[in-house]
């Protein structure tokens, strides 16, 4: 759901994943993307949040089991790029839930509180850290450059980020190659054959798991497509060789982070791999080489590093001053914002990796005379996020009513913006307020 929760169905990158997935996904309202569901011989639609949504009841319902009261409150991590639509839309599926989202944390931020939390129970050693998360999992790639000091402060640097880099991606070379592998034994296409390449997709799953540990695994399956089989061997040098430009590009986040943070790979302390697709013997040894041979970081979970730092972080959240370990962090927007008018004039209000939470106001005024209203875009990175629209302004001279813009980035990292116009005419003063329309 990752790739698609916040998205518009026309995106160029969801038109794109839909060609690879084995189930139908369609524009619902709003261009919103709706996925098909075939349950108990009915046909359903649900957007991303809604299947998110039930996620997150199944996890509220396996947890209030464990612990035998209600669970109300929920601290949901998410990928570090995760756009503020994105974000929103996360929050939205935990309100679906039923839960209260105390805090939307980004996932490497919280594998380095599970990291500080593990060296801190096996170690008396204090001090400054300067630590690198790597964070790869099944479809997002995320490097996050964090310095922890005493007292459970969290401070991110700077992080760089990948949202269509992951398992998924290598897990896709795999299938593509046993399609043309299909085609060249057989003379027989299967791209249009949704069974079989769902067939095909899992056992190049499980394929990928064994390459990790194994240097050889087989693929079998039987009556794939118009009855012929599928016998194959597929090396972890065929893997690494199908997929070493997805490699490098994990690499090239990783320069870009210390790039951003100003920092060089000497001053860091230690490098944590976590998700899943670190397990790629390839892909770690990628990264270590990065760093001139320093051993990495495996002493706490991949799996799990990211779900225990949120539970830390919502624990302190939830508790009294002296009853938990308390985290305090300090994270960035991973994503520029600015504004651009009808004017043509665009204007960077915050870079990416801009300390949040964070406030910032901008002037604007009309630029043609008896000019009755001012549009204003929000961007995100290049992307329109949304609009304003300041109406009511006195029919005056080009340049005399002066319109402030105000960004509020909260610790979500999501955006919240108005638009108030002063008007300084000589007429008095007057004030209006529009607020940001998303997703226009």
């Amino acid at each position: 759901m990752k790739r698609l929760i916040g998205r518009r169905f026309s995106d160029l990158s969801v038109q794109s994943d839909v060609k690879t997935w084995s189930f139908k996904v369609m524009a619902g309202s709003a261009d919103k993307p709706m996925i098909m569901v075939h349950h108990n011989g009915e046909k359903k639609q649900f957007f991303a949040e809604e299947i998110t949504s039930m996620v997150l009841t199944t996890m509220k319902g396996i947890a209030e089991v464990h612990i035998g009261s209600a669970v109300k409150n929920a601290v949901v991590t998410v990928p570090a790029h995760f756009s503020d639509s994105q974000r929103q839309a996360t929050k939205d599926a935990g309100a679906i839930s039923g839960l209260n989202v105390m805090r939307i944390i980004n996932e490497p931020t919280a594998a380095a509180i599970a990291y500080a939390h593990h060296k801190k129970a096996a170690s008396s050693s204090t001090g400054e850290k300067n630590v690198l998360i790597f964070d790869l999992g099944g479809g997002t790639c995320d490097v996050s450059l964090v310095t922890i000091k005493e007292a459970g402060i969290f401070e991110v640097k700077a992080t760089a980020g990948d949202s269509h880099l992951g398992g998924e991606d290598f897990g896709n070379r795999m299938v593509d190659h046993f399609v043309q592998e299909f085609k060249r034994r057989h003379g027989k296409d299967i791209g249009g054959d949704a069974r079989a390449l769902r067939r095909l997709r899992i056992a190049c799953e499980h394929a990928k798991h064994a390459l990790s540990s194994t240097a050889q695994t087989s693929i079998e399956i039987d009556l794939l497509h118009e009855g012929m089989d599928l016998y194959a061997t597929v090396t972890r040098a065929r893997f690494n060789k199908l997929n070493m430009d997805l490699f490098v590009r994990c690499v090239e986040l990783v320069e870009k982070c210390l790039h951003d943070a100003k920092m060089g790979k000497g001053s860091v302390h230690d490098v944590v791999l976590v998700g899943g697709s670190t397990h790629i013997p390839k892909v770690q040894e990628l990264i270590q080489d990065l760093f001139n041979g320093k051993e990495l970081c495996r002493s706490i979970d991949a799996d799990m590093s990211v779900a225990y730092g949120a539970t830390a972080q919502a624990a302190s959240l939830m508790s009294g001053e002296d009853k938990c370990w308390k985290v305090q962090v300090h994270d960035v927007s991973p994503l520029s914002l600015g504004l651009g008018t009808a004017s043509g004039t665009t204007t960077l209000l915050f870079p990416r990796n801009t300390a949040i939470p964070a406030k910032k106001e901008k002037i604007f005024t009309t630029c043609s005379k008896y000019q009755p209203r001012i549009p204003i875009e929000v961007y995100e990175d290049k992307s329109l996020l949304g609009k304003f629209e300041l109406s009511g302004i006195p029919l005056v001279a080009r340049g005399v009513p002066k319109t402030t813009v105000c960004f509020d980035i909260d610790v979500d990292g999501i955006l919240s913006a108005s638009v108030v116009d002063k008007m300084m005419t000589g007429r008095g003063r007057a004030r209006s307020q529009s607020p940001l329309t998303k997703g226009s």
